[in-house]
């Protein structure tokens, strides 16, 4: 029966059935063809799924980043970034990079922090005389550190999947992300050096970054108000994400006043359509997921790879590339959801940490979000940045080499993500 499941979900795929419905159908046809599960459990079972206190915290994350996408958020950002790193050679390229990180400490999204800050930094970097292509490929490989630093909605949604505490996986998603920000500066000052990109940059002084500081606190008091919170025990992650909303809506709306009853209908409704797209697949992966079990199939693969007699490097090698395969082709919620009843036992089984197999796989799936063909980050980059898609996919090449190197290090030093939460 598994081998059937398969067979069908990836028809389905294939010929391009949304991968919710493709989940749901494929198992649905499943049990009919077994005959024995009452087919009114299904319903009961999608329902059961979506019943959780923890997943709540993704509609209200997406939504707390959608106000602060549209919120004057990114233009404070900006401004403070320009002040650190701006007098840099390849200055724009490294503001653009930081500015993406301080955007995803807010936002948890890779697309919103793609098009947030893209909108307004690839004009700028153009006017300066960059290749648009190579801004806009700074903009996609900055905007995946949107789902890998905390506050992140494909962390939550790993964490329910897995039954880890999200907490957790917030506090080890730190200093991966960091990393993953580093790098692509190391990446554009290369770049910037060769094509001479940046030269004359203004200086910057502590009288000029203490204004933009000011000028950004607010921005940045963001997810000092959620991360400190959770990890102070005031209050759970899906709490700090009604919090995040609510300090979002009193940012954008009363004090830097961008947000009016227009742009916040058009917030609700782009945040309900992401959450029921969402919901969906995770009500329809439920189904898929108890048909797995039934068949024993996480722990049968689990078991093939033992019984082959790898080594824990190698395994963790195949798996790093499998998921850098799936993340090609799958979109990132899908895959976390799929994947995580069939990939964690195989971890876990040769000594991995979940926690740390969370950040692994998340990373690895932001490698998908710039990797040709699908490569949803590079596709919201071009149109961002009004490039063509086949000049992106080349000019992002050594960012993509940069953040495989990345993945290798995050997976064989566990210290990178698990030295936050020793005394936890």
């Amino acid at each position: 029966m598994a081998t059937l499941l398969f067979i069908l979900l990836l028809v389905l795929i294939v010929i391009n059935v949304p991968i919710a419905i493709a989940l749901g159908l494929a198992t649905i046809v499943v049990f009919i063809v077994a005959g024995n599960v009452p087919l009114v459990i299904l319903p009961q079972k999608m329902f059961a799924a979506l019943d959780s206190f923890p997943l709540m915290a993704a509609p209200f994350f997406i939504l707390a980043g959608k106000l602060m996408e549209h919120g004057g958020i990114s233009e404070r950002l900006i401004g403070f970034a320009q002040s650190l790193v701006g007098q840099f050679k390849g200055g724009l390229a490294h503001v653009s990079i930081v500015a993406c990180v301080f955007f995803a400490a807010i936002s948890g999204s890779a697309n919103a922090t793609t098009a947030a800050i893209g909108s307004i930094m690839i004009p700028a970097m153009v006017k300066a005389g960059y290749d648009r292509n190579f801004a806009t490929a700074i903009q996609a490989a900055g905007g995946t550190t949107g789902i890998v630093i905390p506050p992140s909605v494909p962390l939550v949604l790993y964490g329910v999947s897995a039954s880890v505490s999200i907490s957790s996986l917030f506090i080890a998603g730190i200093v991966p992300g960091i990393l993953l920000g580093v790098s692509l500066m190391i990446v554009a000052y290369i770049v910037s050096s060769v094509k001479g990109y940046g030269k004359g940059a203004e200086k910057t002084n502590i009288k000029r970054i203490v204004k933009a500081f000011k000028e950004s606190i607010l921005a940045l008091f963001m997810p000092i108000i959620i991360l400190g919170g959770i990890y102070g025990g005031f209050f759970t992650p899906t709490e700090a994400s009604v919090v995040a909303v609510v300090y979002g809506f009193i940012v954008g709306w009363f004090v830097y006043k961008k947000i009016n009853l227009k742009i916040l209908r058009k917030i609700l409704v782009s945040s309900s359509v992401t959450t029921s797209v969402i919901l969906f697949i995770i009500a329809t992966a439920a189904l898929f997921g108890m048909l797995l079990t039934r068949e024993n199939v996480p722990q049968n693969i689990a078991n093939m790879f033992l019984e082959a007699d790898l080594s824990p490097f190698v395994i963790l090698l195949l798996l790093n590339l499998f998921l850098l395969v799936v993340g090609t082709f799958m979109e990132t919620i899908a895959s976390i959801i799929i994947l995580t009843p069939i990939l964690l036992p195989v971890a876990t089984s040769i000594g991995v940490d979940p926690t740390h197999f969370g950040i692994i796989m998340i990373t690895n799936l932001a490698i998908g979000l710039i990797t040709p063909p699908v490569g949803v980050a590079l596709f919201v980059g071009a149109q961002v940045g009004n490039a063509r898609y086949e000049g992106v996919v080349k000019a992002i090449l050594p960012f993509l080499f940069m953040m495989i190197v990345d993945v290798l290090l995050i997976t064989f030093i566990p210290g990178l993500t698990l030295v936050n939460i020793m005394d936890k």
